[in-house]
């Protein structure tokens, strides 16, 4: 009985011939000259962080949801020392609206929950409402309306010391 091929083989030249598979099947390194990036693993303190939310679609509203829940998340949810506003004062008030609850639960029911359940706030900007046709009473009540969108933001950051995020 004969032995497999790679038992005849001396190592080093079995080494050398993985090695290189692997580097052909990894990509062409002209490609990535530097290689790939390297992950750094980090423990974040409790943030306090207010998002300028001014987007359009649902999409984009979705992934404000989910930087600020993931924030949350890799920064310890704790509601003594965290805080993570969103204030909302673009096209997006519309999805808020109540009347248009049919048309945008999932989005609605993911919002209220994530108020509901983690450091997360969201508050509206009353003069962006107003001027879209809605008033206190049309918005969902898991939001709080403040006079001014943009001087809720600069009062977070200068007063209440939270990071700006876009």
């Amino acid at each position: 009985m004969s032995k497999p091929l790679f038992s005849r083989l001396p190592p080093l030249f079995v080494f050398l011939a993985l090695f290189f598979s692997h580097a052909a099947f990894a990509g062409n390194p002209d490609n990535a000259p530097w290689g790939g990036a390297k992950v750094t693993y980090t423990k974040y303190k409790p943030q306090k962080v207010v998002y300028d939310v001014h987007v359009k679609t649902v999409a984009a509203v979705e992934s404000v949801l989910d930087r600020a829940s993931h924030l949350s998340k890799i920064t310890g949810a704790d509601p003594f020392e965290q805080s993570i506003v969103l204030v909302l004062h673009g096209k997006e008030l519309s999805f808020f609206a109540i009347r248009h609850y049919d048309k945008y639960k999932d989005l609605m029911k993911r919002a209220q929950s994530l108020v509901e359940s983690e450091v997360i706030s969201m508050k509206m900007c009353k003069i962006a409402a107003q001027s879209q046709g809605y008033a206190p009473e049309d918005i969902h009540g898991f939001i709080e309306m403040v006079p001014m969108g943009d001087a809720e933001i600069i009062r977070l950051q200068y007063e209440d010391d939270h990071a700006y995020m876009q």
